[in-house]
């Protein structure tokens, strides 16, 4: 691209004021302005105009009723699980990681999926998802594909990762990585911003960018391809979750399910998590920021809150039906937030929020989806987010947690413990307890 077409490109969306700077740059910094003007789509901003107009107006959630959650137990879920180890043998499971954050709010510069959380290895987060996903690979004599959508910022990191760790013994022919969106930020009326000079400011669009990425990336014809049906969805920061859980995917396959959702129970009423509601013939995620007070504190007969299950990003999605979703726009949504500006002179660091970033969440398909399943689990043995340095959901916590579901699994497979021993379990080695039956682990001190 060059600047006639660059400017060309900008005057069409309203955006010429980009390139206003241009005859101060130098030829290393035009070189990279273009590149980002390439990058800007003039139908989006139109749509990120759009919506900086429409205010980011939510949907009326008084009416949502609780949707029916399945809790698996004896015969029922032994037919699950069946079912989702027929899918799994058959080859036609894969594994999508969302993983395009960085460590910054754990002090940590690089992405987060490299951080350190083994409590004895020091092995970072994807060490513990791909060593799951080799562990069942292995349990059911088939591949399942690892898709990895990292970020622009951290995608190179990442990769090399992966190849520094011999992919975590995965075989590489079977990770796919693949960057997400990233969308200019906006002033409130509509203006992109640069942070630098000759540089917008960009950030990613979210969870919800992963159709446009999966699509763009060649990704989902790597599914089709491979005879994909059904996609286990979730986030890196969580060294607990059951990677390709057979009896998740296979309650996901029993029903039918177009989009399936993996939910606990809410720990206090107004814990900040998505609750999916039921509206009429169709369901959606409503963010807790979106809820009443009373929709918070509603209770059930027996006391219990009739708003129980929360969302923590665990799905199993029909890949036809991402197809299908990836050929829509998805919808916007705004971030207030502090952006550095250049002024023309100098670059401005506010003190109060002044722009927008906007982002696609990935719940926003949920009501397109012809069927849905809602599945309920323990968060002891599936979720322990890594998100702050200290305090709750820090590596302390995960650590923890980590153990905790180690020594429930040696317990249950007759091995006992004395406490202080230090303890960590690679999947690939032993995935569970039947795993560490079979091996007839006997611990040595």
């Amino acid at each position: 691209m060059n600047y006639s077409q660059a400017m060309e490109r900008l005057r069409s969306c309203g955006q010429e004021h980009v390139l206003a700077g241009w005859n101060r740059l130098g030829a290393k910094a035009r070189r990279g302005l273009l590149a980002q003007v390439e990058q800007i789509d003039p139908a989006s901003v139109r749509r990120c105009q759009a919506a900086l107009k429409a205010g980011g107006a939510t949907a009326d959630s008084s009416k949502g009723v609780a949707p029916k959650v399945a809790v698996l137990s004896g015969a029922f879920r032994r037919k699950a699980v069946e079912a989702g180890e027929r899918e799994l043998r058959a080859g036609r499971v894969a594994a999508l990681l969302v993983a395009g954050g960085q460590g910054s709010r754990l002090g940590y510069d690089g992405p987060k999926g490299c951080y350190s959380i083994g409590p004895v290895t020091g092995a970072p987060l994807f060490y513990f998802h791909a060593r799951k996903i080799l562990a069942r690979s292995r349990r059911y004599g088939a591949p399942i594909p690892f898709y990895v959508m990292t970020s622009e910022a951290n995608n190179a990191a990442t990769v090399r990762c992966f190849v520094e760790n011999a992919y975590f013994g995965l075989n590489p022919k079977d990770v796919f990585f693949f960057t997400q969106g990233m969308w200019p930020g906006m002033t409130k009326d509509g203006k992109i911003i640069l942070d630098e000079p000759g540089h917008v400011f960009m950030s990613p669009d979210g969870h919800g960018g992963l159709l446009a990425a999966l699509k763009k990336s060649g990704a989902l014809d790597d599914m089709k391809r491979r005879g994909i049906s059904s996609v286990f969805f979730f986030q890196v920061d969580n060294p607990l979750v059951e990677v390709a859980d057979p009896a998740f995917v296979g309650y996901h396959v029993m029903q039918k399910s177009s989009y399936s959702l993996k939910l606990c129970a809410k720990r206090d009423p107004k814990e900040k998590v998505g609750m999916p509601m039921r509206f009429g013939k169709t369901f959606r995620m409503v963010e807790y920021t979106e809820m009443t007070d009373e929709q918070c504190n509603r209770r059930k007969k027996d006391g219990s809150l009739y708003f129980l299950y929360g969302s923590p990003a665990i799905h199993v999605f029909d890949r036809a039906f991402l197809a299908r979703e990836a050929a829509k726009a998805m919808p916007l949504h705004l971030a207030f937030k502090k952006i550095p500006v250049f002024d023309g002179t100098k670059v401005v660091k506010p003190s109060e929020p002044n722009g927008y970033k906007f982002e696609k969440f990935i719940f926003d398909i949920l009501p397109n989806a012809t069927r849905a399943a809602f599945l309920a689990f323990d968060p002891a043995d599936e979720f322990s987010p890594l998100k702050n340095a200290e305090g709750s959901d820090s590596p302390a916590t995960c650590q923890a947690d980590l153990r905790a579901k180690w020594l429930r699994a040696l317990a249950e497979a007759g091995v006992s413990v004395p406490p202080g021993v230090p303890l960590e379990i690679d999947p690939a080695y032993a995935l569970d307890a039947a795993d560490i039956r079979a091996r007839g682990l006997q611990l040595r001190l």
